[in-house]
């Protein structure tokens, strides 16, 4: 499989190609810095983003509180995670870092506010 990566580490935005399957890469190219190739390796393998949305409160003046994964989630879980999201229903008051959803979807990384509600 090959597949085209554009690197975010740094602000070149090269655009990376990797080939292999699975876990097995057997061709990186196009990257300008080492950073970049193993970005691009990572992200071929087993891809992460950082989630950032909005949770309800039981607040009428403020009712959502902006919220973010404390680290970047495996990208297969993401729909799974904002499935649970949807759900809750974080009481005020609440604080910036406040955990909102601890260990969502059994990832061991919380979901935090990044904001505050009082």
């Amino acid at each position: 499989m090959k597949k085209e990566i554009i690197c975010t580490v740094c602000p070149m935005g090269c655009r990376i190609t990797v080939e292999g399957e699975g876990e097995n890469i057997t061709s990186v190219t196009g990257f300008t810095c080492k950073r970049g190739e193993v970005y691009a390796s990572a992200e071929f393998c087993h891809p992460v983003r950082i989630l950032t949305t909005t949770v309800k409160t039981n607040s009428e003046k403020n009712p959502l509180v902006p919220v973010r994964s404390e680290k970047p989630l495996p990208k297969e879980k993401i729909m799974d995670c904002m499935e649970v999201i949807r759900k809750q229903e974080a009481k005020t008051p609440i604080a910036a870092y406040d955990v909102i959803v601890k260990n969502i979807c059994d990832t061991g990384i919380n979901i935090v506010a990044t904001g505050s509600v009082k």
